[in-house]
């Protein structure tokens, strides 16, 4: 006797059906996303932010909001305006060593610098980098409490990879690692490494004590306006992949739930799709 499903198909038809394979895609359905971060909020931030506008970059800007309008930072004033187009994000209030403090002095550290900086921007505030790349496990899991949703080390890996966990987000390179030829590497990036990221971070100051402003222009002209680039602050990134990631799927791999409110884009036998939120689609 054959056994049938409840739509009466043929039991090893259905077997055939499963495992449709997805490829999942950045908004817009754009393979490939680029990002950029940088940290303590000093005035070489207003050139970077102007050179980034330009060029149709987005970037994430780590503040310690208690050195703003101290000699060699910008004012609470522009934050809001400054970096409008882009995302601010924690620093600590004043860029102290984690590892010298006790932990309740680091969790007001970035408490206090993010409602500081929510009360700047007007936005809700939820990324940070660690100051000096320093943090220990017990502290992560106290920031994840308190809301922050991802936070950036100094940890280079020199690929392409999203990470396995936003807390302990490592970037591909500095901007003063070999940049350009990563970017090279990245516009060429082979077809099975999917939804590669560029991340690229830094400190603005650098670029004037080492006077390599022109890195800048030169990224520009490989990567600016690329029509398979999504560019995204460092908090876009992470809401779209969390989200990807929380998608649903039938065991069958046939039915496929977004209950986030972000849509997602993917692609199944080559054509282009997406599944909107709070909705179920057909694979």
């Amino acid at each position: 006797m054959a056994l049938v499903t409840a739509n009466n198909e043929n039991f090893y038809e259905l077997i055939e059906k499963e495992g449709t394979v997805v490829e999942y895609l950045y908004p817009g359905g754009l393979p490939k996303a680029m990002t950029f971060s940088y940290d303590d909020g000093q005035v070489y931030d207003r050139r970077l932010v102007k050179l980034f506008d330009e060029a149709g970059f987005k970037a994430t800007f780590h503040l310690n909001s208690g050195n703003l309008g101290k000699r060699g930072f910008v004012t609470p004033e522009e934050v809001g305006t400054l970096y409008q187009n882009h995302e601010v994000a924690c620093h600590g209030v004043t860029h102290r060593h984690p590892l010298q403090m006790t932990r309740e002095e680091w969790l007001r550290e970035v408490w206090q610098d993010r409602r500081a900086l929510e009360a700047l921007t007007g936005r809700i505030v939820q990324g940070m980098s660690y100051a000096f790349g320093e943090y220990t496990p017990a502290e992560v899991d106290a920031l994840r409490a308190m809301g922050i949703r991802y936070s950036r080390t100094v940890s280079n890996t020199g690929h392409f990879g999203l990470p396995q966990d936003f807390m302990l987000w490592k970037p591909t390179c500095h901007h003063n690692d070999c940049l350009l030829e990563r970017a090279d590497k990245f516009l060429h990036t082979p077809g099975y490494e999917k939804m590669p990221l560029f991340y690229i971070w830094g400190h603005s100051f650098e670029f004037d004590r080492e006077n390599t402003w022109d890195l800048i222009g030169q990224l520009a002209e490989k990567l600016a306006d690329a029509k398979d680039i999504w560019y995204a602050t460092n908090g876009q990134i992470e809401d779209y992949i969390t989200a990807l990631r929380s998608l649903r799927q039938s065991a069958d791999g046939r039915l496929l739930y977004n209950p986030t409110a972000q849509t997602i884009w993917f692609t199944t036998d080559g054509k282009l799709r997406t599944v909107e939120p709070g909705t179920m689609c057909v694979l």
